[in-house]
């Protein structure tokens, strides 16, 4: 038995064709992965299933009923978490759970969810004041409620660590009824073996669907069989780096953080935080959501005042001359923090501007950024407007286009497909041989790899740190993912 039936759905905005002439069906009471990056047509697809968007052409049937118009009906059927979930930031987990509760009209039984979930001790905290990953399973609680027959969750696991994200995934398993059927969409190609089956989208068609082992035995070579079905990817030499100016320094360790130190009341998001990173080292600080990494960037850009410590910036300290040292950083931050309604170029511009980069200077560099980052075509479009990867391009490219010395880059591929990965990476290595020191977080652990060294977070202190061997080494994992958790449980202990 089918719980969706889809032949020949078409569906464009403007020019754009999101949906693709695509024909698929998935099965009754499994839990089916739609794989993709932003922008290949998950979200879209999804909101033509439960009747949200309106097909131009096709047929979609959903438990046997078409959303276009019956989408009533189905409503009382179906279970959908959106990518940004509407929790009530200014109410309660155990609020939310109610409010929701009272929406579906089922009793108020939260028990065996917040045991679940983990939430059972933060029930009077504010959803607002929760971590990513206790936002999602409290997101994923309330959608629940009530028993589904269609579980639809766009995305759940986005910007999550790998111990939430493998806890996401549970909740599904242990709370379903073994009837319910679930469309879980991902832009991590290393859930695909939590699926039965794998649907991988790219641009609006599908491209493989099947049970994920077919494809690949295990995670580490989906990815790769991925990019050779969307037509491969060619390492060619990083023109960013190439064109990069470097900055010469006596200074042996560029960025060093001396038992840093931020307190709210009596909670300390980061304790005791010391690292010296060198001049060209690519240095990895990972941890779970709420661990404090971001904390610690903002403390290390001068964004946050540290309550104890010092941070160092080219050897300048960032709390006596913040203006000083910020001149050698390039920040990526975690969300897209540019001008959304200005234009690409006008971003690009504005930040050039705000760098010291003026007159003839800024119009060429202006322009050589443009040409290398392949923004010809969308210059004129507002930043708000643009698809992640673009944003994340184009955060990037502004991030740099000063040649600093120094790159903070928070979670910077986060969401982007595959192939984007590939290229961010091969920017950022090279950026590393010419001499640029890059301080990233990230949590996809394959990424990890291609870090010098790694810092692991864990509730605002360091746990563990060395290169990606050492550290795998040290508790016999075969992968990062699995150095990352058994840290992370050793610590716990």
């Amino acid at each position: 038995m089918d719980a969706v039936i889809i032949k020949n759905l078409t569906k464009k905005f403007k020019e754009i064709t999101a949906i693709n002439v695509l024909s698929l069906k998935i099965e009754k009471g499994k839990i089916t992965g739609l794989i993709g990056a932003d922008g290949s047509g998950k979200t879209t697809l999804i909101r033509l299933i439960i009747g949200l968007l309106l097909p131009d052409y096709g047929e979609i049937s959903v438990l046997d009923l078409n959303p276009s118009v019956e989408k009533d009906e189905l409503n009382k059927k179906i279970g959908y978490m959106p990518q940004k979930f509407g929790l009530y930031e200014d109410l309660t987990v155990i609020e939310n759970l109610k409010l929701y509760a009272d929406l579906k009209n089922v009793p108020h039984d939260f028990e065996k969810l917040l045991k679940f979930t983990d939430l059972k001790k933060f029930q009077s905290r504010l959803a607002g004041a929760l971590s990513g990953g206790m936002k999602q399973k409290l997101g994923l609680a309330c959608v629940l409620l009530g028993s589904p027959e269609f579980l639809l969750l766009d995305e759940p696991s986005v910007g999550v660590d790998p111990i939430s994200r493998r806890d996401l995934m549970q909740m599904v398993c242990n709370l379903i009824s073994p009837k319910t059927t679930v469309l879980w969409s991902t832009s991590y190609m290393d859930e695909a073996h939590s699926f039965d089956t794998a649907i991988v989208l790219d641009q609006g068609k599908v491209i493989y669907q099947g049970n994920p082992s077919d494809l690949a035995k295990t995670s580490e070579e989906f990815e790769n069989k991925v990019i050779d079905l969307m037509g491969g990817y060619q390492k060619t030499k990083s023109r960013i780096a190439e064109s990069y100016i470097s900055k010469k320094t006596d200074v042996q360790y560029t960025v060093v953080a001396d038992n840093l130190e931020k307190l709210y009341g009596d909670f300390y998001a980061v304790k005791n935080n010391s690292f010296k990173i060198k001049k060209g080292e690519i240095f990895g600080l990972l941890g779970p959501n709420g661990a404090g990494k971001s904390t610690s960037f903002k403390m290390m850009c001068g964004l946050l005042k540290p309550t104890n410590g010092i941070a160092h910036i080219m050897g300048i300290d960032i709390t006596e001359d913040p203006e000083k040292a910020r001149s050698n950083l390039g920040y990526m931050a975690q969300k897209f923090s540019l001008y959304e309604s200005l234009t690409v170029k006008q971003n690009l511009d504005f930040f050039s501007e705000i760098y010291g980069i003026h007159d003839q200077n800024l119009k060429t560099r202006v322009s050589e950024i443009i040409d290398i980052f392949g923004f010809s075509q969308i210059q004129k479009q507002k930043a708000g407007e643009l698809p992640l990867g673009f944003k994340q391009k184009l955060s990037l490219a502004c991030a740099l286009i000063h040649n600093p010395p120094i790159l903070f880059l928070d979670e910077p591929t986060s969401g982007v497909d595959v192939i984007t990965r590939r290229e961010f990476w091969n920017h950022i290595t090279s950026l590393a041989q010419k001499g640029v020191t890059v301080l990233v977080t990230t949590h996809f652990m394959d990424e990890a790899e291609y870090c010098d060294r790694i810092s692991l977070f864990y509730k605002g202190e360091t746990v563990a740190i060395g290169t990606p061997s050492a550290l795998k080494k040290k508790v016999k994992a075969k992968n990062m993912e699995e150095a990352f958790m058994k840290l992370i449980l050793e610590s716990d202990k």
